[in-house]
């Protein structure tokens, strides 16, 4: 292999379908996956020669690359962060780890390497005119990541570029537990012949993003872009009630989460000016979904 490229969090839910798309755009790269297994499983990995997969925490990834004796990366995607909102305020402490300290060790152990990095960046930091990024530890963390890659850019020299996800649907989503995604709850509610649960008051709205749109996104930006500002999402926000309506089945109201923003929407213009568009609609895929699965 004449290359070699690296994604944190790889056994996870994006980083495993982006790694699937790596091994086809990048067909001379060996893939290695640093993965904590926290929300990660082994059931993600893929099934391929040019993929391996190490268990370990950012916070030792210089120590952890020296130690398998891995060549210097030319990519480093690292999606391998704590990414709830809710849930942050009880896993305070492993926010702060995973985000703040392992994010720091990626930034320092990237730039080390000449790689270039390319950052999953939290759409929550948009909110309410970016006053959003300070409602719970997880949007926050994420904020002040981006301030420390750009800072750290004109410090030391770094060479990366920061997208944003926005609420990431689809084949491989997390569908129970608390770390599971809202389609991926809803999915499993209505497999299981459950009313859907949807967080008062409903009219909150959040921007869908498929998983195939993430992925051809991050390529792109890896290829092509530079800095700060690429939003990945449809550019349309759903009230969270209509989304649970298009199931077609029964729901109820649920209290009010803390932390949780009132909307959501991306300003795509940036990755758009990329060539990159999103192709993947959610009412199309939940009407497939449901057709699939006739209740």
């Amino acid at each position: 292999m004449s290359r070699t490229l690296l994604v944190t969090g790889g056994a996870g839910f994006v980083g495993s379908a982006l790694i699937k798309s790596l091994l086809t755009e990048y067909p001379d790269a060996a893939i290695v996956s640093l993965d904590n297994y926290f929300t990660g499983t082994p059931e993600n990995h893929v099934n391929d020669p040019r993929v391996s997969y190490i268990d370990g925490s950012t916070v030792d990834i210089a120590k952890i690359w020296a130690g398998q004796g891995l060549t210097a990366p030319e990519l480093v995607f690292h999606m391998g962060e704590y990414s709830r909102i809710v849930q942050s305020f009880e896993d305070h402490d492993l926010t702060w780890d995973f985000n703040l300290l392992g994010t720091k060790e990626v930034v320092k152990f990237s730039a080390g390497h000449g790689a270039k990095l390319i950052y999953a960046g939290s759409s929550s930091k948009f909110g309410n005119d970016g006053q959003d990024e300070n409602l719970n530890p997880y949007a926050w963390t994420k904020a002040k990541n981006i301030e420390y890659i750009r800072n750290y850019s004109n410090w030391y020299g770094l060479d990366y570029a920061i997208t944003y996800f926005y609420n990431v649907y689809g084949p491989g989503q997390i569908t129970t537990g608390k770390y599971a995604t809202v389609i991926g709850i809803f999915e499993h509610q209505y497999l299981a012949g459950e009313p859907l649960t949807v967080v008062s008051p409903g009219t909150q709205t959040r921007d869908f993003t498929h998983i195939d749109d993430i992925v051809r996104g991050l390529l792109l930006v890896a290829r092509k872009g530079s800095g700060d500002g690429y939003l990945l999402g449809a550019g349309h926000e759903w009230p969270l009630l209509d989304v649970a309506k298009m199931f077609g089945c029964e729901y109820q109201l649920v209290p009010v989460r803390r932390g949780e923003r009132t909307r959501g929407q991306a300003d795509i213009t940036k990755a758009m000016e990329l060539g990159w568009r999103p192709e993947r609609k959610l009412d199309e895929y939940i009407a497939e979904f449901v057709a699939a699965h006739p209740r």
